[in-house]
This record gives C-alpha cells, sequence and structure tokens, in this order.
C-alpha cells in the first residue's frame, strides 16, 4: 500500500527524493494500514539535528483506547546524520523545502519519501492542467478509433 501526497506533487516541483523510517506508535501503525492518513498539509523540518514530520494528521485507530492521543503531532524521522546534514545544507539560503511525498510499507517498516521540492508558479499550474488535458483527449480519441 501507497500513501501518495497528491497535494505536494501539485503545488512543486520535486527535486531530489530521499527515503525515511518513521517513527509511530501502535495504534498510529494500524490506522495507517486502514488508509487513514492525511499528508496534505505536512512537510518535514529539521529541529536541532533531527528529522522531523510536522501537520501529519494520522487519525485515532478505531478500537484504541488512548483518550489523550493527538493526530497531529510531530513525528521523528529516521535518517542518518550525514543525510539530515546534507538537507540542512540543501535547504538553507534557498527557495527549497521538505515535503513528504508518499508512504509506504516496506519489510513491514513504514517509510516516508521526502522530497527537496521547489514551490510551482501559477503558470506551471495552468500548463500541467493544459498537458493533463491534452493527453486525456488524446486517450479518449485513440480509444474512440479502436
Amino acid at each position: 500500500m501507497r500513501i501518495i501526497n497528491r497535494k505536494a506533487l501539485h503545488n512543486y516541483h520535486i527535486l531530489e527524493h530521499f527515503e525515511a523510517g518513521i517513527v509511530l506508535s501502535g495504534a498510529e501503525v494500524k490506522s495507517i494500514r486502514a488508509g487513514r492518513i492525511d499528508l496534505g498539509e505536512s512537510h518535514v523540518r529539521v529541529l536541532n539535528g533531527e528529522a522531523y514530520l510536522i501537520n501529519a494528521n494520522i487519525p485515532l485507530y478505531i478500537q484504541a483506547s488512548d483518550k489523550e492521543y493527538d493526530a497531529g503531532r510531530s513525528r521523528k524521522l529516521l535518517l542518518h546524520k550525514d543525510q539530515i546534514n546534507s538537507l540542512i545544507g540543501k535547504t538553507s539560503g534557498k527557495s527549497v523545502t521538505l515535503v513528504p511525498v508518499s508512504m509506504y510499507e516496506k519489510n513491514n517498516r513504514f517509510k516516508v519519501e521526502v522530497g527537496l521540492a521547489k514551490s510551482k508558479k501559477e503558470f506551471d499550474h495552468r500548463k500541467a492542467l493544459k498537458e493533463r488535458d491534452h493527453r486525456r483527449r488524446v486517450e479518449q480519441e485513440l480509444r474512440g478509433k479502436e
């Protein structure tokens, strides 16, 4: 199962991809396996030499008994020190940010695909919409001729 952050792909040009582990509780894992996660407003920030996933909304698992659960808490990402230092160097002083592109399960552990992203301009959004509409029309014409 792969949960894709479509909002990030729409709003940003993804320049580089990184894979990171994530620290989750048991109830969060069960909730993610049920497909209940929202990465739309989330981003990654490096604080005190550690990377955190901020604003990722993982609702409480239905059968969990934790009444003090915070769905939008910051979750630590597991990266090597040299990867974190590289991310700090790439994001400092530039107009790029770190956004989660997708979340998936690999060898029974959840991974977050983090993208080094640059914001799209308004004309980039229009250009992408035009290209998508054009591709859709071409595909419809090809299907009609068969």
